[in-house]
């Protein structure tokens, strides 16, 4: 009995940890401290996250409306710098309701990978709105100590104490029973944060007991140590906001992205991994090192797998860059070319609309068509003219991807020609002419 009350009360040992997908790991949740203006994507990336957030909002906003009431009618500055902490904790929810109603817009020519951005400029605005009512409290909890004056309606105040210990307990139980429910370490942070700030709240009672047993300066005294820990909580937002601004990432993504590979079969090393916050969406950019002698059908078979292992070490991650690299140099990945490759041809016709390039593969060069539209039953040849005579190029579907035909030869060298693509599709033929220039220095 005393164990099932002990647990709907969120006090019971926390087991998450395994990310929910059976490797056994913990995948990045761990050790997410309580920040105001920063999104948590183990919370926003949830449904069920987000619903807990949106009602700790409304539970801690009705705590702070309660509490200011008091705060006008008693003067005391105590509870004016606990009315503030919990107005802070309260907004913490904005920044993701703000991102959230801009990130369903679509990327534009514009802002090409949405809206994300928004939730770095909430947060700032909410670290400085803090900063602005901790440098308010605390200028009235040092007024009071200078110019002391009496506290009216104690009984109000010791009550607005418990009212701020009631909600904060409440918001922690919710927290941490919903945080268990997703597996969110953030969340149960959060929620054992909250029931930490209730402790602070019955300082607000202590508060008041003092002034009532003839210490009049004990409420600013108070008032100045909550100052303190609003303080310590815009200190350490600003540096998670600024950090996500700069790009910055906790190293245990790095190292979850690193462990990822490690599942994939055919990587022999990664060689570089880079990653970012665009709101609460994480973006990665991976090179990784493969078997000299893998085929095309290898490195896209290694390809998806590992965006496969990523997103499901990742739940935040949005998307994935993934490069191959030799031992000395990085070469192009599946979406670039060479380093002396002419500038891609673009089509655009009734059969197909798309780029045709040169581009370097770990098994050589390749000559390769990639579609954004196409006819049903696509096949694409390439005749390159050559003073001793044509040369031809089959472009075959790269593993069943319909977007993506190439050859299975290197076109010869110079990559300086007059060619032809002929698409057919349904009966249809198409000729498209057109010419490949090499970048100046890289002429033969």
């Amino acid at each position: 009995m005393m164990d099932s009350i002990r647990d709907w009360l969120g006090f019971a040992p926390t087991t998450q940890g395994s990310g929910g997908h059976g490797h056994g790991h913990d995948h990045g949740d761990g050790g997410h401290g309580h920040t105001h203006g920063v999104v948590d994507p183990t919370i926003a990336t949830t449904t069920r996250g987000i619903w807990a957030i949106k009602w700790s909002f409304v539970v801690l906003a009705i705590t702070s409306m309660l509490q200011l009431v008091v705060v006008f009618l008693s003067g005391s500055v105590a509870l004016l710098a606990d009315t503030i902490h919990n107005v802070g904790d309260a907004v913490t929810a904005i920044p993701l309701w703000i991102a959230f109603m801009l990130a369903r817009r679509k990327p534009s020519k514009t802002f090409t990978y949405g809206l994300g951005r928004v939730e770095d400029l909430a947060g700032i605005t909410i670290v400085l709105i803090i900063l602005f009512s901790a440098i308010v409290a605390g200028y009235e909890a040092v007024d009071r100590l200078i110019h002391p004056q009496p506290i009216a309606f104690l009984g109000w105040v010791a009550a607005a104490g418990l009212i701020g210990f009631l909600g904060n307990e409440a918001v922690a139980v919710f927290r941490i029973r919903v945080g268990r429910e997703i597996n969110s370490a953030a969340l149960i942070a959060d929620g054992y944060h909250a029931r930490t700030d209730g402790f602070t709240s019955l300082a607000v009672v202590l508060g008041a007991i003092g002034v009532w047993a003839g210490f009049p300066l004990a409420d600013p005294i108070i008032g100045l140590l909550i100052t303190v820990a609003i303080f310590a909580i815009v200190w350490q937002s600003s540096k998670a906001v600024l950090t996500r601004m700069l790009d910055g990432v906790e190293p245990g993504i790095v190292e979850e992205i690193s462990h990822a590979a490690e599942h994939v079969k055919g990587i022999e090393r990664v060689a570089q991994v880079q990653a970012r916050w665009i709101g609460h969406r994480l973006h990665a950019d991976v090179a990784i090192k493969v078997a000299d002698s893998a085929t095309a059908k290898d490195v896209v078979a290694i390809t998806e797998a590992l965006r496969g292992e990523l997103f499901e070490h990742l739940p935040a991650l949005s998307g994935a860059n993934i490069r191959f690299q030799g031992e000395d140099e990085p070469v192009a990945g599946h979406s670039g070319h060479g380093h002396h490759a002419p500038d891609p041809f673009k089509v655009a016709c009734d059969l197909a609309t798309g780029t045709l390039e040169i581009v370097n593969t770990p098994a050589g060069e390749r000559m390769r068509l990639t579609v954004d539209s196409h006819a049903d039953g696509l096949s694409a040849t390439v005749i390159i003219d050559r003073p001793d005579g044509p040369e031809t190029l089959p472009l075959g579907l790269i593993a069943g991807d319909h977007h993506r035909l190439e050859s299975s030869v290197a076109p010869a060298e110079p990559h300086e020609f007059e060619a032809r693509l002929i698409l057919t599709a349904k009966g249809k033929e198409q000729l498209l002419p057109f010419k490949m220039v090499e970048p100046a220095g890289h002429r033969h």
